[in-house]
């Protein structure tokens, strides 16, 4: 008769000095990631965002009227200086240019390149629902 291990028999984690191990590098993943700065975690966010990819839809607003929309954006990207690789105060990404506004894609709508400002538009940025 065969003999049935239980999962007691070496730990959760595969024995003790491998738990330790497995505990000390979550602890140090933790500290790492609490000393980010914010940007920093945004940009570990959008890697980990691209690598799983969005449907994300933009909207841009004069005052309280929607007058563009994007479908179909896989990611929103913070432009940075060429040389001092500093956040640039815009953003762009590509996206199906929804022209009649319905929330669509239609036929003939195709894929653009699209910027705008971080200042000066109103916009919101959302995973589309659908």
């Amino acid at each position: 008769m065969r003999s049935i291990r239980r999962i007691g028999d070496r730990g959760l984690w595969g024995g003790p000095a491998r738990g330790v191990a497995i505990a000390s590098s979550l602890a140090a993943g933790l500290l790492v990631s609490a000393a980010c700065t914010q940007e920093t975690q945004n940009q570990i966010g959008r890697s980990v965002q691209n690598w799983t990819g969005t449907d994300g839809v933009l909207e841009i607003y004069a005052g309280d009227k929607l007058v563009r929309r994007f479908l179909r954006i896989d990611k929103l990207t913070t432009a940075t200086g060429t040389k001092s690789h500093e956040a640039r105060p815009y953003r762009f990404g590509y996206g199906v240019l929804d022209e009649n506004l319905n929330g669509v894609v239609d036929p003939g709508e195709s894929k653009v390149y699209f910027e705008f400002s971080d200042y000066s538009t109103s916009y919101v940025f959302y995973e589309n629902p659908r």
